[in-house]
């Protein structure tokens, strides 16, 4: 498998595990969970914002934040929208992106004003991990409240994205 067959299926992966989580963060109790459910949603947020930087910086374009969060929380129903879109513009950019971009160096500055130099390869392959990471703190909020959780791994989407895998074994 190649480098961006990988990355594919992994933002595929990525796409189908965000999705699952944020339909679960609806068995949040908006009165009984009101601080839990205020910080899963800005977990998921600063990957959204994250996710908009790194589009940024992949593109070599400039953005409009300065933190890795906003000030404000969007409803659950807006970032479900913003971050589903958001994993639509990966997997379209996996699409056209050739191998010879993704090894490409790109620099940048984070939103600190550090500077930064990473090949786009890198930078999707942090996302990746990043949103993994926090996706797991949501999960673990989840779990204290006693609420169901998301089947969030690999292996589980790979197997229901391509159920021929279970004949396989």
């Amino acid at each position: 498998m190649s480098t961006l067959s990988l990355l594919r299926t992994l933002f595929n992966y990525r796409a189908w595990a965000n999705a699952e989580l944020l339909k679960k963060m609806e068995n949040f109790d908006i009165d009984l969970h009101a601080q839990d459910r205020e910080a899963a949603l800005r977990l998921v947020n600063h990957t959204y914002v994250v996710d908009k930087i790194f589009a940024a910086h992949l593109m070599g374009t400039g953005h409009e934040f300065t933190t890795d969060n906003t000030a404000d929380t969007p409803p659950l129903r807006d970032l479900r929208a913003a971050l589903t879109a958001s994993d639509e513009w990966y997997q379209n950019f996996l699409e056209t992106v050739t191998p010879e971009q993704l090894s490409e160096s790109v620099s940048f500055v984070f939103t600190d004003g550090d500077r930064g130099c990473m090949s786009r390869e890198e930078m999707l392959t942090h996302l990746i991990i990043h949103s993994g990471y926090h996706r797991g703190e949501v999960g673990r909020i989840l779990s204290r409240l006693s609420l169901s959780l998301p089947w969030d791994t690999f292996a589980v989407y790979l197997h229901q994205a391509e159920p021929s895998r279970r004949l396989a074994a």
